[in-house]
C-alpha cells in the first residue's frame, strides 16, 4: 500500500510530509492570487501583473516538482479516480473521513483543477496585457478588441478559481475538525500525524531558500523604479507608444490648457471643433488659415478611429455614431472611468477641475493615458460637522 493511501493505523508520531519547496509554493501561490485579486484597480496594474508573472513562475516550478520532488508531492502519488473521490466525499458527509498521510482524493482533484486554471489565467492575462495594454511578451500580436476578449475570459477564469479555492479551504477546515488535526498548521510546519512506519520527506531547504530568494529578487527588480523615483521624475511602470505630434497644434492648443491628443475624440468631433474655432467654448482662437488647415489635418489623421491607444479604442466605441461630443469629459467612457472620484479630489488645488488631466495622469502630456500611470493626489476628506 502506498504511503499516501488511507490507513486505519492510529497515528502515533509526527513525520515531515510536506517539504519546504512545496510549502513555499503553497503560500506564495496563495499570496499571489490574493494580491492579484485586490489589485484589480487599473492604478495597480503593475502590482497585478507582477503577481501574475510570479504565479506563472511558481506554476512552472510546481509542475517540475511534481515529478522530481518528495514522495508525497509527486503527481503519481495523489492521482485518484472518480470512484475514490466519491468514496472520500461520502465519508466526509457521514463525518467519518478516511485519513490520508498525503493528499486525499478530493484535495488532489482540487489541486489539479487549480493548477490547470492557473495556467489558463496566466496565459489569458498575458494575452490581455499584450492586446489591451500593448505591453508584455506578446505586445503587438493582438489588437485591442482581442485583448479585451482575453481580459473578459481572464476575469471569468479568476472567478472560477476563487470558487474552487473557497471549496478547497472549506474542505481543509472540515477535515481538520473531523480528523482533529490542524491541516493548515501542517502546511506551515510540514509535519503531520502519521503511522510510525512513515518515511519522512527530506526538507529540501536549499531548493526552498532558492525559491524565496528568487521571488524577492524578482520583486526588487520589478519595483526598482519606485525606489529611485523623485517628485520631479515619478516612476511610470508602463510606457505607452510614442504618439504622432505636431508643433503648431501643441503650441496653439497648449497655450491655454493641456493639448489633448487627437486620439481622445473621433474625427467628427475635431472637425466640428475646428469649424467652430472662431467661437471655441465662447472664445475666438484667432487661428490663421494655414494654422487651421495644419492643425485640422493633424487632428483628423490621428483621431480616435485610428486606435492609437487603449484609451482611444475605448472612447471611440463608447460614443454612439449619431453623437458628436465636443468635450472628452462628455464621452461615456470618461464618465464611467471617473464616476467614483469624490468631489474633493476635483476641488483639490492640484487638480482644479476636470480638464487638468496632468494632475492625476503622469503621461497626460504624451496622450497615452496608461492605466498604471494614474495617481490620485493625497486628499483627506474633512469629517462632516455634527448638526
Amino acid at each position: 500500500m502506498s504511503q499516501s493511501q488511507e490507513t486505519d493505523v492510529e497515528p502515533v508520531t509526527k513525520a515531515r510530509i510536506w517539504d519546504i519547496p512545496v510549502r513555499a509554493f503553497h503560500w506564495l501561490f496563495a499570496g499571489c492570487f490574493v494580491t492579484a485579486w485586490v489589485t484589480l484597480d487599473d492604478r495597480y496594474l503593475d502590482i497585478h501583473v507582477f503577481a501574475g508573472y510570479l504565479m506563472g513562475g511558481l506554476l512552472l516550478f510546481r509542475l517540475l516538482w511534481g515529478f522530481i520532488g518528495g514522495h508525497f508531492v509527486r503527481f503519481r502519488t495523489f492521482t485518484f479516480g472518480w470512484a475514490e473521490v466519491r468514496s472520500h466525499l461520502t465519508s466526509i458527509w457521514h463525518r467519518h473521513p478516511l485519513r490520508y498521510v498525503g493528499h486525499n482524493p478530493a484535495g488532489s482533484w482540487a489541486i489539479f483543477l487549480m493548477l490547470g486554471l492557473c495556467l489558463l489565467i496566466v496565459v489569458t492575462g498575458i494575452l490581455a496585457l499584450g492586446g489591451e495594454e500593448q505591453q508584455g511578451p506578446v505586445a503587438g500580436l493582438l489588437n485591442y478588441a482581442q485583448g479585451n476578449l482575453a481580459h473578459e475570459i481572464h476575469g471569468w477564469l479568476s472567478w472560477l478559481m476563487l470558487g474552487i479555492v473557497a471549496i478547497h479551504v472549506l474542505g481543509v477546515f472540515a477535515e481538520s475538525l473531523l480528523l482533529r488535526e490542524n491541516l493548515v498548521a501542517a502546511m506551515l510546519s510540514g509535519f503531520k500525524s502519521s503511522p510510525t512506519n512513515t518515511t519522512q520527506t527530506p526538507s529540501h531547504w536549499k531548493v526552498g531558500a532558492t525559491m524565496l530568494l528568487a521571488s524577492i529578487a524578482a520583486g526588487l527588480f520589478w519595483f526598482q523604479g519606485y525606489l529611485t523615483e523623485s517628485p520631479v521624475r515619478p516612476y511610470q511602470p508602463f510606457q505607452g507608444p510614442a504618439l504622432p505630434d505636431n508643433r503648431i497644434w501643441r503650441e496653439e492648443c497648449g497655450a491655454c490648457h493641456l493639448a489633448f491628443h487627437p486620439s481622445l475624440l473621433p474625427a467628427r468631433s475635431w472637425k466640428a471643433l475646428m469649424d467652430g474655432q472662431a467661437s471655441h467654448f465662447g472664445e475666438d482662437l484667432f487661428l490663421g488659415p494655414s494654422a487651421v488647415e495644419e492643425i485640422g489635418a493633424f487632428l483628423l489623421k490621428n483621431a480616435a478611429e485610428q486606435v492609437l491607444t487603449e484609451a482611444a479604442w475605448k472612447i471611440d466605441r463608447s460614443i454612439p455614431a449619431a453623437e458628436t461630443p465636443l468635450r472628452i469629459t462628455e464621452t461615456a467612457y470618461w464618465i464611467n472611468k471617473h464616476r467614483e472620484i469624490p468631489d474633493n479630489v476635483w476641488e483639490h488645488p492640484m487638480v482644479n477641475g476636470r480638464v487638468s488631466c496632468g494632475a492625476c495622469h503622469l503621461d497626460a502630456e504624451a496622450g497615452t493615458f496608461e492605466d498604471a500611470a494614474m495617481r490620485l493626489p493625497d486628499v483627506v476628506e474633512a469629517a462632516p460637522e455634527r448638526q
